[in-house]
């Protein structure tokens, strides 16, 4: 069996997330603390009994569900003796959730991803003026299609008018970003080509697109002098759905990851390919989860962030 750890990304996050584990396991702690510290903030005390409009503000979000995702990855290698390199042959993130993988594989410092994150967030949300740009899902068409739908949209939508896929979540399910208004005449393109749904994101910024431009540029300010190490476990690129391990490509593909589309659906494919049969989400939330099933249904999946399920992944990885 060949097994993979992947990592959620925004939408994933809840309030009282991760109050279990604090209560239960010093290792928990430990990481919010540390995460407090870096970001000189209680993110924990939002995390776990704040305001949902205050954990959803992209600059805390980010942060949180790293935090989350790198607390549930302490318990299992403290308490359980666990070495993630002996035990899975791939590590990756959706969005966010790559910075998680990459951090759990040692490439980053948990620290240094905290303040990452923050930067990032906050580069994402004030890249474009709220309200100038928008995402929705699209459910029930291929990319394919969709790449059909955001070409004529930005293409009826004026000069420089952005319109663009910006994740392949899953067969069925793409997620569409830009320009707000060249979004909603995807949205009815879409419905009119034979989408099930298409919905408005409640986001606050029109992620994954070359709206991101100005955040990518900050970004890779950031992360040129940010140390990365070669991960412990290949790590899978949201921008590429392939493996990458040399740090100067891990730091390119970051910035890229800005302004590109999260290839999902490939990534979960191509370890597939590899041989993966099993992949364990790490952190807040099933979203992951349910995506790979709808993917790839003979990999096994199962999604692990309370310390009941923790200590079942424990009990099996020894």
């Amino acid at each position: 069996m060949s097994r993979a750890f992947i990592f959620p990304g925004q939408g994933s996050q809840f309030v009282g997330m991760g109050k279990d584990l604090a209560e239960t396991f010093v290792e928990a702690r430990e990481v919010f603390e540390q995460v407090d510290d870096a970001l000189s903030q209680k993110l924990s005390k939002i995390m776990f009994e704040g305001d949902e409009s205050e954990l959803n503000l992209t600059e805390n979000t980010q942060p949180a569900l790293m935090a989350m995702s790198l607390a549930v990855a302490k318990i299992i290698r403290k308490q359980g003796g666990i070495n993630f390199e002996n035990v899975c042959s791939f590590m990756a993130g959706h969005s966010l959730g790559e910075y998680s993988a990459l951090t759990c594989a040692g490439a980053l410092e948990l620290t240094t991803t905290a303040k990452l994150l923050r930067t990032r967030g906050k580069a994402m949300q004030k890249a474009v003026p709220v309200g100038v740009g928008a995402m929705a899902a699209i459910l029930g068409l291929d990319l394919k299609d969709v790449q059909g739908v955001v070409k004529r949209a930005a293409t009826e939508g004026g000069k420089e008018i952005v319109c663009q896929a910006a994740n392949d979540n899953s067969d069925g399910q793409v997620v569409v970003s830009g320009h707000a208004g060249a979004v909603q005449l995807a949205i009815g393109y879409a419905t009119d080509a034979g989408a099930k749904k298409a919905i408005l994101l409640p986001v606050s910024a029109p992620f994954h697109c070359s709206l991101m431009a100005p955040a990518a540029q900050e970004m890779a300010y950031a992360l040129a002098d940010t140390v990365i190490r070669p991960p412990y476990v290949p790590i899978v690129a949201n921008v590429t759905a392939r493996a990458v391990s040399e740090p100067s490509d891990i730091r390119r593909l970051l910035v890229d990851q800005i302004t590109g589309m999260v290839r999902w659906r490939e990534s979960v494919q191509w370890m597939k390919e590899q041989g993966v049969t099993e992949m364990v989400e790490l952190g807040a939330g099933k979203v992951l989860s349910g995506l790979v099933k709808r993917i790839e249904k003979d990999v096994a999946c199962e999604s692990v962030g309370t310390p009941e399920q923790i200590e079942a992944l424990i009990e099996k990885l020894k």
